[in-house]
Formats: C-alpha cells, structure tokens, sequence
C-alpha cells in the first residue's frame, strides 16, 4: 500500500473514530474563528469559513456545523471545537489568561490555524513565543501530512494571494508528533477561500486553497486523541 493510500485509509477511518466519539461526549464538529484584541480584524475574509465548509462538507466524510462559531480563548465552547482559525490585518494581544486557556486547548488536541492576512506577522510571532516560551516556530516538512491527506501538495503550501513576491511558508508548533499551530505566512488562504471575483485572484487558485484547507481540517480532526 502506497504512502498515501495509508494516509487516505488512515484519515476515514479517523473521521468515523472522531464523529463516534463527538456523539458520545458532545464534542461540536465545526469549525471556529478566533476574536482577539489588539486592533487586528479577526472578522477579515468573511466568506471565507463558509466556503471552506462547504468544502469541507462535500468533498470529505466529515460533517461539518454550517456557520462558523466565533469564540475568544477564555470561552469554554472553546474546549468543544478540533479547529480553530485565526486571521487579521493588524496587531494580536492575548492577556495571560488567553495564553494559558489557550495552551491547554491545544495540549488537549485542538487545533489553531493562524493565517497572516498581511499585516500579522510581527505581532503574532512575538504572542507565540509567550505562548510556547518551549517550543519553537519551525518549519513544516514538505513530507508532513498536512500536504498529503487529501490532497497532494508535493512543494508544500501553495502561494494564493500577492503581497510583495515572498515565497509562503507554513510553519508549525509541535506538540510531541502532532502538529498542534499551523501558521501560513505568506500565502493567503483565506483571501483565497473567499468567494471567486473578491479579490482578482484566478479560480484555480480558489480551488488550490480550499484543497489546502480541507488537508488542515481533515488533519485536525484525525489527529486529535480521543478519550
């Protein structure tokens, strides 16, 4: 059996361990967006969960809610959510109490996607560091699954929207084998997510970053350990 063959068999068979268990214990199969403070637009790409939804809704086994939940870290719905999607043009500032809320949701198997809509950069890597002063923002290998589960990205993230010619990096936090932060910079995925025409860019490219966040969500949700 093939590299990715056992990656496909491995990810349907996790979706039905996870939609099993997110019966049992209430867990929510949804996808959420993260509010913040700070002055950044965590609200930016408003099309763009739902699209990534519907997506993910048509093309994977997995069941997805149909409106995106809007939660802060100290939130407990937070506790109920495998991924979480982060966005903005600005600055981010999380208190100590969202670190640490945070933190815990993430060494209990959630799941934060952070995206740099240009202009997050700066203040987002200086907030990761106080949230893991232990591990280290580093680079997602090519091989990871992330870019194989579904859909094969064989140079890794693909480049979605332009800013000012940088190549896109995706670059992660692991928590021992598990990818538990996902930070695309210099990509734009959901510029790309949001409807075709918003922003010029060309429909395969829409295409490319919605197969790029199915990967994300069907990673999330097939690798978060179960009770």
């Amino acid at each position: 059996m093939s590299v990715r063959r056992r990656l496909l068999v491995s990810a349907a068979l996790g979706a039905v361990t996870l939609l099993g268990a997110a019966t049992s214990r209430g867990t929510r199969l949804a996808v959420g967006r993260l509010q913040y403070d700070g002055g950044g637009d965590w609200y930016a790409n408003p099309s763009s969960l739902p699209n990534l939804i519907e997506a993910i809704n048509t093309r994977s086994a997995l069941r997805v809610e149909p409106v995106e939940a809007r939660v802060r870290a100290t939130d407990a719905g937070l506790n109920d959510l495998p991924f979480v999607h982060m966005t903005g043009h600005g600055t981010v500032r999380w208190t100590p109490a969202e670190r640490r809320a945070l933190r815990v949701w993430l060494e209990a198997g959630g799941f934060l996607h952070v995206d740099d809509n240009y202009g997050l950069d700066e203040s987002f890597r200086a907030e990761v560091k106080q949230l893991f002063p232990d591990r280290p923002l580093v680079e997602v290998p090519r091989t990871h699954p992330i870019y194989h589960l579904v859909y094969e990205f064989p140079k890794g993230l693909p480049k979605i929207h332009e800013h000012d010619g940088k190549p896109p990096k995706g670059y992660g936090i692991f928590i021992g084998d598990r990818l538990a932060l996902y930070y695309s910079y210099e990509s734009d995925l959901g510029n790309g997510w949001e409807n075709v025409g918003t922003y010029g860019d060309p429909p395969e490219l829409h295409e490319q970053a919605l197969r790029m966040g199915v990967n994300l969500f069907t990673y999330a949700v097939t690798s978060r350990p179960t009770p």
